[in-house]
Formats: C-alpha cells, sequence, structure tokens
C-alpha cells in the first residue's frame, strides 16, 4: 500500500515539472531567429557597403582608363596633325613645318576634345559607358593644361656637299585630361614628355615624259658663247640643259614654262654679255625683257637623254620596244638588237627571212604564217636595212597609209590599211598580202596599246617627203614614228590630213590651239640619236612645212635641226624641235607651233624617244617619323 502511494507521488512531482517547462521550446527559437536576423543584418549591410565600395571603386577606374585613354588620344592627334603639316614634296632650303602650327593644332585638339567625349562608340557600342575631355586652364601661358612650347629653329642634318637631308622638330607638351564614368566618380591624368618630328629629305622618283613634251628642247649651250634665241613667240614647255641667252634684235614671247639647268640667264648687248639670275636686264637705255607667260626656272635638273635608238630598232620586231621593271616601273637599259633577232621575227616581200649572216639593203616586215597558214603581222611596222634614197608617205583612201620606200633602183610600196586590218607590200613585181597591221604594245602586260607604225631605217634618209607641197601625207588615224641611224633630210611638206592645232592667232584665240574635231589620234615623230635633221627644200615658192615632233638628241651627240639646201623664206614646224645642239636653219621667218595635244595624258609619236624628269625647283620628297618621349605621368584625382 505504502508501495503505491510513493510511485503516485513520484508520477505526480514530474507531471507538475512537465508544466513548470512549456514555452522553453518557442524562447529558444525564438532567440535563435533573432540571432539569425541579426546576422542577416550584418551579412546585408556588409555586403551592401562592400558592393558601394566595389562600385565606386569600379566607377573610378573606369574614369581612370577613360582619362588615360583621353591622354593618348590627344597625344596621337597631335602628332598626327603636326606630322600631317609637312608636305610631301618641299623645297630643301624651307623648313617643312609652318611656324604657328603647334598652336592651330592645340586648337583642333580642344575643339575636338574639350567637350565630353563619349568612348562607348563604333563597334564597342554599349561596352563601356564611360567619357573624356581634354581641359585647358590659361591661368598664364605657360600652365596651359593642354600645352605645345613652341620650338626653336629645326635642328638639320646635312650631307657632305652641304645639302640639307633632313629636318628634325622638338616639341614639348603637357596634356591634362579628365575621364567620367556613369555615375559621378571623375579622374584626373596629366602627361608631360616630347614629341621629335623627323623629316627626312629625297629625290622624288622622276616623271616618266616623252621629248615630246617640250615644244623647244636644246641640250648643249653655252651662256654668253656668241649666238642669240631667234627672238619670235616660242610655243611649248621650253628647257634646255644649257642657259639661255637673249639678244637685242627683236621680242621674245614664250607661250609655256620655260626653265635651264644654268642658274644665270645671258644677256648680250653690244659689246657685253651679263650673265644674271633675272627674267630681265638693262644696261643703258636697252632692256631685254623676254616675256614669260608661264615663268622662268632657272637651276634646275638637267634632263637626263637617250642612249640609243635600241628601242625603236626593237619595236619594229616586237611592238614594246623597251622592257619595262614592274617593281619600279622604269626602263630596263635595252641590248642592240641582232641579226639573230632579225632573222626570227623579219621578212621581205618574197616571204624569205632577214639573213642570219645580215643583208646590205632591203625592206622587210615582222610577219609569218600563222596555225591557219595565213601570214600575220606580229610586230610594230617596217625595217629598212641600209640607207633609204628616199621615202614618201600618203594617205591611201579613208584608212590606209602608203609608205614608198626607194633603195637605188628598187622601189618597195606598202599600204597599212587599219580599217581594212591589212598590210599590202609590193616590190619587184611581188606582192604579200598580211594580215593584221602594225601595233604598239604595252612592255608589262603585252596588251594592244594602239595600231601605230614605227619606220625604222638602218642608215641615212636621203630625201623624206609627203605626197606635195600643201598635200596631206599623215593619214587621220595614223601615228607613226621615222627613226634613222643616220641622217634625216627632209626635202618638202610633211602634212597631217587634219591639222590638230590651229596656225593663226585671233583677238581671242593664240595659235597653237586646240582644234577637237581634227583630233583623230594622228601623230607624228622624227627621231636620231646619231645624225642631224636637216633641210633641203626642194619646193618651187621657198616654203617648208613639218608637222612632228623632231628630234635629233642623245648622250654624248651633236645633233640638230640645220639648213643644208637653200634659204627657206617660211619653216612652218607643227609639234616640237628637240636637239643637242643649235644649228642653222637659214630661214627667213621660222614659225613653231607646240601640238598641244602632248601636254596631254601622255600622249606622244609611237615609241618616241622619253627620259625620266625630276620634280623642278629644286624640290624633294619630304618622309616624317615620330618619336615620343614621356618625362612624367601624374594623377591628380583627389578622393
Amino acid at each position: 500500500m505504502r508501495k503505491k502511494s510513493v510511485q503516485s507521488l513520484a508520477t505526480t512531482r514530474k507531471g507538475k515539472m512537465r508544466r513548470e517547462e512549456r514555452g522553453v521550446t518557442l524562447i529558444t527559437t525564438l532567440l535563435l531567429l533573432l540571432l539569425m536576423t541579426a546576422m542577416a543584418l550584418t551579412m546585408v549591410l556588409s555586403v551592401s557597403s562592400d558592393m558601394l565600395i566595389n562600385g565606386y571603386y569600379r566607377n573610378f577606374r573606369g574614369a581612370f582608363y577613360a582619362a588615360d585613354s583621353g591622354l593618348n588620344i590627344a597625344r596621337h592627334t597631335m602628332i598626327d596633325q603636326m606630322r600631317a603639316a609637312v608636305p610631301g614634296v618641299i623645297n630643301a632650303a624651307t623648313p617643312p613645318i609652318p611656324a604657328g602650327t603647334e598652336a592651330l593644332v592645340l586648337n583642333n585638339i580642344l575643339a575636338a576634345y574639350g567637350a565630353s567625349t563619349n568612348l562607348n562608340q563604333g563597334k564597342a557600342a554599349g561596352s563601356w559607358p564611360t567619357s573624356f575631355r581634354v581641359v585647358n586652364t590659361p591661368a598664364t601661358p605657360t600652365t596651359l593644361a593642354l600645352a605645345v612650347t613652341v620650338p626653336p629653329q629645326p635642328t638639320v642634318d646635312k650631307d657632305v656637299n652641304g645639302n640639307i637631308t633632313a629636318y628634325h622638330y622638338l616639341y614639348n607638351y603637357r596634356i591634362t585630361a579628365v575621364g567620367q564614368s556613369q555615375g559621378s566618380e571623375v579622374a584626373t591624368l596629366e602627361d608631360k614628355g616630347s614629341i621629335k618630328i623627323n623629316a627626312n629629305l629625297a629625290a622624288p622618283a622622276g616623271v616618266r615624259t616623252s621629248f615630246a613634251a617640250w615644244g623647244m628642247f636644246i641640250d648643249q649651250w653655252a651662256i654668253c658663247s656668241g649666238g642669240t634665241l631667234v627672238p619670235g613667240i616660242i610655243s611649248g614647255p621650253s628647257f634646255t640643259n644649257g642657259a639661255w641667252t637673249f639678244g637685242t634684235s627683236g621680242s621674245y614671247i614664250f607661250t609655256d614654262a620655260v626653265g635651264s639647268h644654268s642658274p644665270n640667264a645671258g644677256y648680250q648687248f653690244s659689246g657685253t654679255c651679263d650673265q644674271k639670275a633675272a627674267s630681265s636686264d638693262k644696261v643703258g637705255t636697252q632692256t631685254i625683257a623676254p616675256n614669260f607667260q608661264n615663268g622662268f626656272n632657272l637651276n634646275q635638273p638637267t634632263v637626263p637623254l637617250p642612249s640609243n635608238d635600241f628601242n625603236q630598232k626593237r619595236s619594229v620586231l616586237d611592238g614594246k620596244g623597251e622592257l619595262i621593271d614592274p617593281i619600279t616601273q622604269l626602263p630596263i637599259p635595252g641590248a642592240p638588237v641582232t641579226n639573230a633577232d632579225l632573222n626570227n621575227s623579219l621578212r621581205n616581200v618574197n616571204q624569205t627571212k632577214y639573213p642570219v649572216g645580215g643583208a646590205a639593203s632591203g625592206v622587210y616586215l615582222p610577219y609569218g604564217p600563222n596555225g591557219m597558214g595565213v601570214n600575220q603581222f606580229n610586230g610594230g611596222g617596217i625595217y629598212v636595212e641600209g640607207a633609204a634614197t628616199s621615202i614618201t608617205i600618203t594617205p591611201s583612201g579613208a584608212t590606209g597609209q602608203t609608205y614608198t620606200i626607194v633603195q637605188g633602183g628598187t622601189t618597195t610600196t606598202i599600204t597599212i590599211d587599219i580599217g581594212a586590218n591589212t598590210t599590202v607590200m609590193t616590190s619587184g613585181g611581188n606582192t604579200v598580202t598580211i594580215q593584221g597591221v602594225p601595233t604598239q604594245r604595252d612592255p608589262i602586260t603585252n596588251a594592244v596599246v594602239r595600231d601605230a607604225t614605227m619606220l625604222y631605217v638602218d642608215g641615212n634618209i636621203t630625201s623624206l617627203q609627203g605626197a606635195g607641197q600643201g598635200k596631206a601625207a599623215i593619214q587621220d588615224v595614223t601615228a607613226l614614228t621615222i627613226t634613222a641611224k643616220g641622217t634625216v633630210t627632209v626635202t618638202g611638206d610633211i602634212l597631217y590630213k587634219s591639222e590638230p592645232v590651229t596656225l593663226t592667232s585671233t583677238s581671242s584665240t593664240p595659235a597653237d590651239t586646240l582644234i577637237s574635231a581634227n583630233d583623230h589620234g594622228q601623230v607624228l615623230g622624227i627621231f636620231t640619236a646619231t645624225g642631224d635633221i636637216q633641210l633641203n627644200n626642194q619646193q618651187p615658192n621657198g616654203n617648208l612645212e613639218i608637222d612632228a615632233s623632231i628630234a635629233s638628241v642623245a648622250q654624248g651627240g651633236t645633233g640638230g635641226l640645220i639648213n643644208v639646201g637653200s634659204a627657206i623664206k617660211t619653216l612652218t614646224i607643227v609639234g616640237g624641235r628637240i636637239q643637242n645642239n643649235i644649228k642653222n636653219i637659214n630661214a627667213t621667218t621660222r614659225n613653231v607651233y607646240f601640238d598641244r595635244r602632248f601636254a596631254q595624258s601622255g600622249f606622244a609619236p609611237p615609241w618616241f624617244p622619253s627620259t625620266v624628269v625630276a620634280a623642278s625647283g629644286a624640290l624633294l620628297n619630304a618622309t616624317t617619323t615620330a618619336t615620343v618621349q614621356r618625362v612624367q605621368w601624374v594623377n591628380k584625382s583627389t578622393f
């Protein structure tokens, strides 16, 4: 009984204790929840603070990089504009960067980048929303935030002859740029240093020019050597590798630019000859003042002369005449044409090849049977072996050109008809008809440039004339050059069928004005590298006209235009005259009208001698380089 009471009491006590512990779990849970909340708040505050710090750092770094980009952009712009101020071609005696360029560059940079400039442009759109601006704080001229110091005179390099070969400019600079990120953070950076601009001078590449581009060219002419230039109107560009000497017997009018290699011109007065670097001179009451309508340029580079006529001779065989270096675009010096070369290309009227051992005379063309058994023209013209007693040039029909070539008692007639695309040769009762006509080909691509003929005579031409005085000789579609190994003697008129320029002047139109309706591509050149162009006029009225660019010129040559016959009353040349030496033409009146087509787009007689002309006025190419020396880079940002 007692045992049961004890157990009942124990049970009662445990139940009471349980009742007293009710709610502890809830309190514990609440305490834990409060702790976790506090911890979460702490974490949120910490993360938020880190995010704010990181965001600020990110924005500041963005502003920093934007400012640094601004420095680089401004510095490179400064370099580019300073280099751009140097012309590509300059006079060696003139510093290439004009004074005040640095101030102009400063203004240009402030105008371009003085306001906020977004770096988020172009292909980078949306990638970097930052900007920069170059600032200018002109408290004093020496504290500009962006400054380019005005340099002293540039230093120069010279060669052993004292010629300037380079200019060196040193510019000190200071640039301040402010970068800004997407927020309000900004960074200010400053860059200081120097920029060196080097302008290296070199002779410019010459321009390939036909000698037909001159209305008058004289190679050898010593100043004040006794003779003077014949007065009158001199049409077309004129140049001498020697010097001009003017006299008092009449007036001079030059319609185009005049130049000479000599630094002085000669002025021949009675008893004295002055040498002056001037366009006029006066002694006492006498004045010599040529009218230079397009300038008088002294002390110019000499014009190189052709060395020989190899190119003209070879052009008969292949239509190209010269080999061109594909890189430099300059001719490769030619080699003499051999008998083997002639044998490979040429045939006479009997279709017999040129003899391997050579020949004393004969007329040959570059042709042979093609794959269809038809004779095909393969080259650029007509080859005459030995001297020609006479050559007569006449038009044939609407598109044909006939050449009548006499060698002793043998006459050969060749008619080249561009319209029919045939060449017919007749001699000694034999005739051969050839498909095709002579063509001029590009020396590099071998493409046909135009229908053109080279008539090459491996000797003298004793008589060259047209159909008769006042009659047409050169067909409208004919492009022709006549070259002789020796002397060419003109005995009668050689006229274009259609005159390309006017031969008389009016109150509004000068002589040698182009007649565009008469330009059919017709052109004639007469060239010898070793002899003279002689005049032996056989026409009864004493007048003579030659429509051609006439050249008797070569390295070391002595050729010129000379009259070996009776005095000529009026000599008229439509084209130009190019010669080694001035010689006596014995004419009462001389009219030379420049064919102004020769001044356009390189137009010239086919395979006419050419040269490389240097820039006038002692001009040089200027190639620039730039180097930068940065001496200080400062982060001027405030935190």
